[in-house]
């Protein structure tokens, strides 16, 4: 057995200048707003695992129970030596438990933080060490430009594009649209048998879907209001978690869950020589997520440019696994 060694590319280095004025453009704009990516450091991280385990949390067990009912069906899409692009890879877990089922022929790690994938991918290259691996730091959502040496490799195999946990539901439509739209021009270039496995959350009662934003622990609370610290370290501001409280709604009308941050009192924060006042209740908009019908996404996913899709549900509709081709 060919011990295979992992090989790394970073196509994504932001400016800290950039993130500086993306978070001051959101904090100053007339309704306050924030990228949920800036959820993401090292404690957002860690809360949103915590997340992942809570009762009201539905979305992590009732997708794993997806693919434990519909494992044989789903390899049966899965091409054969395929190259797999995991994209927001994070711990890789979910794709390398598809890995006996269908070995790939490349696996490729697509993550925003490529020093986080370096160590996931080094430990899992261990536990297979004839497949050969690789990690590419890329924002994937808004670019799927590979290296040169992989993005040729792409034209010579069938692609299995994998996107679980519906984490889509933080593009809006529009935005989820041109995102598929690019997996699908690339799936185009792969070779027969190329498409995308996804998962997405479902329309489901509002009480179902707002517990599940705002659990009796308060860990999605603690996930929420961790993005005011993030924004302290990388603007300068002087927020005050206690000045906060989180707030989660369904949109009904959006079709979205909303998460805000709202402003217990009157309170400025300031940063540099900038600052901006919240009068009490005034929100800070810090993240959406969309939730979908099946014939509404398999519409999505067939002006995106896939033309077979196949969707497996659990029992109650909450959650859908879906392949297209």
């Amino acid at each position: 057995m060919t011990q295979q060694t992992p090989s790394f590319y970073q196509t994504f280095d932001l400016d800290p200048r950039v993130v500086a004025a993306e978070l001051e453009r959101g904090l100053t704009a007339a309704d306050a707003h924030c990228s949920p990516k800036y959820f993401y450091n090292a404690l957002g991280s860690t809360l949103f695992e915590a997340i992942t385990h809570l009762p009201e949390y539905y979305p992590t067990r009732t997708e794993a129970s997806i693919f434990a009912q519909y494992e044989a069906e789903i390899h049966q899409h899965i091409p054969q030596q395929a190259v797999w692009l995991d994209l927001g890879a994070g711990s890789c877990q979910k794709a390398a438990s598809l890995f006996s089922g269908t070995p790939p022929g490349v696996y490729v790690a697509v993550d925003i933080s490529l020093d986080y994938l370096t160590d996931t991918l080094i430990n899992l290259q261990r536990s297979h060490p004839s497949v050969k691996m690789v990690g590419v730091g890329m924002d994937f959502s808004s670019s799927l430009n590979f290296p040169a040496a992989l993005a040729s490799q792409l034209t010579q195999h069938p692609i299995f594009a994998f996107y679980p946990g519906s984490s889509l539901g933080n593009f809006t439509p529009a935005e989820a649209l041109g995102f598929l739209s690019r997996i699908a021009s690339l799936c185009q270039q792969g070779q027969t048998g190329s498409g995308l496995l996804i998962g997405i959350d479902l329309v489901k009662s509002s009480e179902v879907l707002e517990r599940a934003y705002d659990d009796d622990l308060g860990v999605t609370a603690a996930f929420n209001l961790n993005v005011l610290r993030h924004i302290n370290t990388l603007l300068g501001t002087d927020f005050d978690v206690r000045d906060w409280q989180h707030k989660a709604l369904f949109n009904v009308a959006e079709s979205r869950i909303e998460m805000h941050l709202l402003a217990r009192h009157d309170v400025t924060v300031r940063w540099g020589e900038r600052s901006r006042a919240f009068q009490a209740g005034e929100a800070i908009h810090t993240e959406n997520s969309y939730k979908w019908t099946i014939p509404n996404f398999t519409a999505l996913l067939k002006q995106a440019g896939f033309s077979q899709t196949q969707c497996w549900t659990d029992s109650k509709a909450q959650y859908a696994l879906c392949w297209a081709s």
